[in-house]
């Protein structure tokens, strides 16, 4: 047997329908699409998820209320990176740790503020960051490190 024996199975390969050839092929003038209406014409059918057969759509039935941010539906929030103490004690021993710094280690994506969780045991390391949990704050203090906010998140 060679590759140029192989041949698909009887009936698994099938012709496509050709449509608008004419009458003789059964197929002709409608195409298949009967006569009239929507979906007789070209670019015939709108989106059915949106598209309610001409009556107000329900977004625009229903009331507008609340805030409303500068893209539809979504306010804008500062994104936070977060990361726990433990997370910066396992890559840092000590000095000083800023956020370029965490996202060297891979703790946290470069370009966003930085936000210190509690989670973990703390090391006597000073941590530059935009935001500190409470219980991160008191943390870092009773192991000897320093948590030093940065403005401007």
């Amino acid at each position: 047997m060679k590759l140029t024996d192989i041949r698909p199975n009887q009936g698994a390969n099938k012709r496509p329908k050709r449509v608008g050839r004419g009458p003789g092929s059964g197929k002709g003038k409608t195409a298949g699409r009967g006569h009239k209406g929507q979906k007789s014409r070209s670019g015939g059918l709108k989106n059915p998820a949106r598209f309610e057969g001409g009556r107000s759509t329900l977004l625009m039935r229903l009331p507008k209320r609340g805030m409303k941010g500068d893209s539809h539906g979504e306010l804008r929030r500062v994104e936070y990176q977060v990361v726990n103490l433990g997370a910066i004690a396992k890559h840092f021993a000590g000095g000083e740790v800023n956020p370029a710094a965490l996202a060297q280690a891979g703790l946290v994506r470069p370009g966003y503020p930085v936000k210190v969780l509690a989670q973990g045991d703390a090391k006597g390391v000073k941590v530059h960051a935009h935001k500190f949990s409470q219980a991160a704050v008191e943390k870092l203090k009773a192991a000897g490190g320093e948590a030093i906010v940065i403005e401007g998140a």
